[in-house]
């Protein structure tokens, strides 16, 4: 809306009324000289009411496009400007934007029209001698080439052409970047005639919200994520403060962070959205409802599951207040049923999730979810039979959901499958994992998916002893994983250290060594060099220079390892045992291989006697959850 409202803006008609020109005085025929039959002479100008008359017909013309409203109205006053203007005139390009965002917004064309609509703009603009591309250019010029490639970048995002949206909008944001406020060139900028009184920045809200859009479906959620935030500090200094559009930008970007599974940025953020919510609209709002469920997901990300029920019952209790009803409450309810099953309630679990059964379809996705969070509550309690019995159930609803809903369907799968590893059926899960990653290759918005499924199905396949079929899925997910969330997340860190455990157990060392030192890189940026999946990462390197024979190097992550299980104190008394029996049997291994000549190196003395040893354990690599770390 707010870019419709530029583009009218832009568009209104600057022209003044034409200048009146004397008429010629008719010359006395007598006078002239005479006429050259032979010699061809140019066309006569155009008489100047001629030209008044075709100035005031574009002008009509243009004010009849500014006043339709409707889409039929707005082309046919569309189709009378383009026959009425010069198809080079500024003025039509301008109107091919209003014209463009019209039919976006409601839906009334194929994306590919809006997208023709756009490319014609772009063509007039770029070919406007001071055009944005000048030095010469106004600041309404930048404008309205900036508002031309967001609408090209929209349109081709509509159509799934997700490089092409990405340059369209990476130029645009380079057009419209300096004439924000806080620019010091847009302070230059201000004393243009043509541009006193319009504000830039909702064009630069609406180009880095298809931005974040874009880079979400190409994967790339961190930086999605930036431009999302970005968007909020533009938000923040547009809008008034307590503005309720305001409360659901921090809520939308809440939601975003607990996506990538960050809570900790989320509940700030969604604790915001609740303030603002509360005062300007009264607890008892549905506003409030949406922000407490939010807050609910985001404690129980934080594993703060008491405080997650509590805010879900809360937010519950608003939604049947108000006569909110149907998916909405029952996700609700599914939601409160997840939390009292990792709160160890399971027969609480188990009731409300058979109360929400009765109110459902036989066939419905809800009732899929229904019986997904009855086998989670049924593995808990080690029922593994009824699980199974749930389970089938559940794939049997969505195997008729995968056409209408594959997004949907893809995920409820992957959350089946991890139910299936808890009742050790695991040639089930990988299937299932295999038949979600088939479906998310196909639908470009689910990149970020798709490295999460490999690299689960690497972990299993790897866990099953199947390594040779694991390396390939473990290669690819760090790749898309990368991509996706950046290569300091720490979810790149676990497929590192699960693709070292593979390269050692099909003997190659070198390549896990490698893999170990990049899972240790990762995990002393994002969890730190103290946490417990750190420290095995560092172990796993150790043994892999072990196992090379590198015993300089193998001696020398051996005691950081040591260093930093010391460093745990009491509670990490077995972990040090065991670190300072291999760093023990390393130094064993190196001294054996000393030649007489080289006797006299001197090895470090040993770390600390202890009065008991355990049993040996061999120097595999421990394998990892894929995603959540342990604390």
């Amino acid at each position: 809306m707010a870019l419709r409202r530029a583009a009218s803006l832009l568009l209104r008609p600057r022209l003044r009324a034409p200048v009146p020109i004397p008429t010629p005085k008719t010359p006395n025929p007598l006078l002239l000289p005479p006429r050259r039959h032979f010699s061809q002479l140019p066309p006569p100008p155009v008489p100047a009411s001629a030209a008044a008359a075709a100035a005031a017909v574009a002008e009509e013309a243009e004010e009849a496009f500014e006043a339709a409203k409707g889409t039929k109205d707005l082309l046919a006053a569309f189709s009378r400007l383009e026959a009425v203007m010069p198809p080079s005139d500024k003025r039509l390009a301008l109107a091919c934007i209003k014209l463009g965002q019209h039919l976006e917004a409601s839906g009334a064309a194929d994306p590919s029209r809006v997208l023709a609509l756009a490319l014609r703009s772009l063509g007039i603009l770029e070919a406007t001698p001071n055009s944005a591309t000048s030095t010469t250019a106004s600041h309404s010029d930048a404008v309205s080439l900036a508002m031309a490639l967001h609408l090209a970048g929209s349109a081709s995002f509509d159509l799934s052409r997700f490089h092409d949206a990405l340059s369209f909008l990476t130029r645009s944001l380079r057009l419209v970047s300096p004439l924000l406020p806080s620019s010091s060139s847009a302070a230059a900028a201000s004393g243009d005639d043509d541009a006193q009184g319009f504000d830039v920045r909702p064009v630069a809200h609406a180009v880095r919200l298809q931005l974040a859009n874009v880079k979400t479906a190409l994967g790339r959620r961190e930086e999605a994520l930036a431009d999302m935030r970005a968007c909020l500090d533009l938000k923040e200094s547009i809008l008034p403060p307590g503005s309720r559009e305001l409360g659901a930008a921090y809520r939308d970007l809440a939601e975003a962070y607990s996506t990538v599974l960050d809570f900790k940025e989320a509940l700030p953020l969604c604790e915001k959205a609740l303030e603002l919510h509360q005062s300007t609209l009264g607890k008892n709002s549905v506003e409030v409802a949406h922000d407490r469920r939010l807050l609910g997901v985001i404690y129980t990300g934080l594993e703060q599951h008491e405080q997650a029920l509590q805010q879900n019952e809360m937010s519950q209790k608003v939604m049947k207040s108000w006569g909110v009803a149907g998916d909405e409450l029952l996700h609700a309810e599914i939601d409160a049923a997840n939390i009292k099953i990792a709160l160890g309630k399971c027969d609480e679990a188990v009731t409300v999730l058979r109360n929400v059964s009765k109110q459902v379809e036989k066939d419905s996705e809800i009732r899929a979810l229904v019986f997904i969070s009855m086998a989670k509550a049924l593995a808990n309690q080690e029922k593994a039979g009824d699980t199974k019995r749930c389970l089938e159930i559940a794939c049997d609803i969505l195997e008729k959901k995968e056409l209408a809903a594959p997004d949907k369907v893809a995920e409820a799968y992957v959350e089946v499958s991890s139910l299936y590893e808890m009742v050790n059926e695991f040639d089930k899960a990988i299937s299932l994992l295999k038949r979600s990653l088939g479906m998310l290759e196909r639908i470009p918005q689910a990149q970020h998916m798709e490295g999460n499924v490999a690299a689960r199905i690497g972990w299993l396949l790897l866990l099953t002893g199947k390594v040779s079929e694991a390396v390939p899925y473990l290669e690819d997910a760090v790749e898309r994983m990368k991509d996706s969330f950046g290569p300091k997340h720490y979810g790149v860190g676990y497929v590192y250290n699960n693709l070292g455990a593979a390269y050692m157990e099909i003997g190659r060392p070198q390549s896990a060594a490698q893999m170990f030192a990049l899972a240790k890189e990762v995990m002393d940026v994002s969890l730190g060099p103290h946490h417990s999946d750190t420290i095995e990462a560092c172990q796993s390197l150790a043994n892999a220079y072990n196992a090379m024979g590198s015993y300089a190097l193998a001696m020398e992550f051996q005691k950081r390892v040591v260093d930093s299980w010391r460093n745990h104190g009491p509670s990490a008394r077995d972990e040090l045992k065991e670190a300072i029996r291999l760093y023990e049997q390393i130094k064993i291994k190196a001294l054996s291989c000393l030649s007489p000549e080289n006797s006299a190196i001197a090895l470090p003395e040993p770390l600390e006697k202890e009065d008991q040893k355990l049993p040996y354990w061999p120097p595999a690599v421990v394998l990892v959850h894929l995603l959540l770390p342990r604390q």
